[in-house]
């Protein structure tokens, strides 16, 4: 019985603030049955400034809480923790696990095209190269440059109104424009918040916002493996482990939600 209704079970959807709302809103539209947990631990927020052992200790909490909510699934909808720690946990749990940074590595391998592409994302996610790393696993021709962009991350979350937009872009764009690349993933989910920015320095079609990607790719494995939700009606939790409000007030940057979330400090 259990494995029969194991499709309607939840899916979690973990990051470290509100830039993971770009994958989740993604799912939303692609399978909307589905009901969906989603935990943004603000508390802890960069990620991209942690060393490997406190996110492999970060994660481990938010894994056995989403473990105690009997999910099915869990969306690594965070390039920190998929470069990181998806390696120590992939096998660690009974429901699957999705890494954002393998799965859109490997996919965007299938365009026989690319030949030099680009990555832009936090210290964490650079420092492992494990974008560089996925793609080489099927294409060791693609040249891969990784760029880190700490600014980002907090230019979006607290909406600083007081840095210089083109020296916060440039400092790190300046760099990615130099190597020439056919595209440029944009390598941490709040990145693509700032394409409006971004695209005044460079042409828009350039950049990649790997949520769709992403979201398309679990849509079709949950499918396959018989755990879609099709008949269900769906509905998303939100839980943060700290300040709803703030929680709230920036996930407006990406998604509309209709309650404040719920504070559990794991």
């Amino acid at each position: 019985m259990e494995e029969e209704h194991k499709n309607i079970k939840p899916i979690g959807v973990m990051d470290s603030g509100v830039g993971g709302l770009t994958v989740l809103k993604q799912l939303i539209e692609l399978c909307p049955n589905e009901k969906y947990i989603y935990f943004g631990d603000t508390k802890n927020l960069p990620y991209g400034e942690k060393t490997k052992d406190e996110l492999i200790s970060i994660a481990k909490k938010i894994f056995d809480f989403f473990q105690e909510k009997r999910v099915k699934a869990v969306v690594m909808a965070c390039n920190t923790t998929s470069a990181t720690v998806y390696d120590t946990f992939k096998d660690k749990y009974d429901f699957k696990i999705y890494p954002i940074i393998q799965i859109v590595a490997k996919s965007l391998s299938l365009d026989k095209n690319l030949e030099k592409v680009a990555v832009m994302a936090t210290n964490a996610t650079v420092n492992s190269q494990k974008y560089t790393q996925e793609f080489h696993k099927y294409n060791k021709n693609i040249q891969v440059f990784e760029q880190a962009c700490p600014l980002w991350v907090p230019i979006v979350e607290h909406k600083l109104r007081d840095y210089d937009e083109k020296e916060a872009i440039m400092a790190y764009l300046g760099n990615v424009l130099d190597f020439n690349p056919q595209k440029i993933i944009l390598g941490c989910t709040h990145y693509p918040y700032l394409l409006d920015k971004l695209q005044k320095y460079a042409p828009k079609d350039l950049f990649i916002n790997p949520s769709t990607i992403f979201a398309n790719y679990i849509k079709e494995d949950l499918k396959q493996h018989n755990l879609l939700n099709i008949k269900g009606k769906g509905n998303t939790e939100y839980i943060t482990s700290s300040n709803p409000q703030k929680f709230e007030e920036n996930s407006k940057l990406f998604l509309q939600i209709k309650k404040q979330p719920e504070l559990i400090n794991i």
